[in-house]
Order: structure tokens, then C-alpha cells, then sequence
């Protein structure tokens, strides 16, 4: 099973934003106390994990953004 095309639109917004600022994957994933692994594996097309909306809500938290900023307006 591979990540849906709404699943990479997510994952590519918060990559987005997580570039932005200037942090790291290992930075990320100690906010969301998860291993860096687990990012890796979010970002890359070649393993199914994704954001869970607890983590979407965590990150639009240390955003300080909206969690509707890492969803597309209309349906892809």
C-alpha cells in the first residue's frame, strides 16, 4: 500500500512548513515525541506512515498555524 495523493498533499505542507522553519526531522519528531525514523518515513514515498490529526493539531501548534493550512481547499 502506498500513501494516497491527499496523504502526500499533508505530509508536503508540513514538510513545507517544518523547511520554513529552518528545522530538522530530529526537532520535529521531538515535539511530536516520535523517533526521527518515523519522520523519515512520513517523508518518503517508500513507507505508508502518515500524520495522525492529534499530530496535524500538535503541529499546527508549533506552527501557529491553522490544522485546516495542511489540507487542500477542495478535494484531490
Amino acid at each position: 500500500m502506498h500513501k494516497t495523493n491527499i496523504d502526500w498533499y499533508v505530509v508536503s505542507r508540513v514538510k513545507e512548513k517544518r523547511q520554513e522553519a529552518g528545522m530538522s526531522q530530529e526537532e520535529l519528531a521531538v515535539h511530536l515525541m516520535v523517533s526521527r525514523g518515523f519522520i523519515g518515513h512520513i517523508e518518503s514515498p517508500n513507507f505508508i506512515a502518515k500524520y495522525s490529526i492529534a499530530q496535524l493539531n500538535e503541529l499546527a501548534k508549533l506552527f501557529k498555524c491553522s490544522p485546516k493550512d495542511f489540507w487542500p481547499e477542495k478535494p484531490i
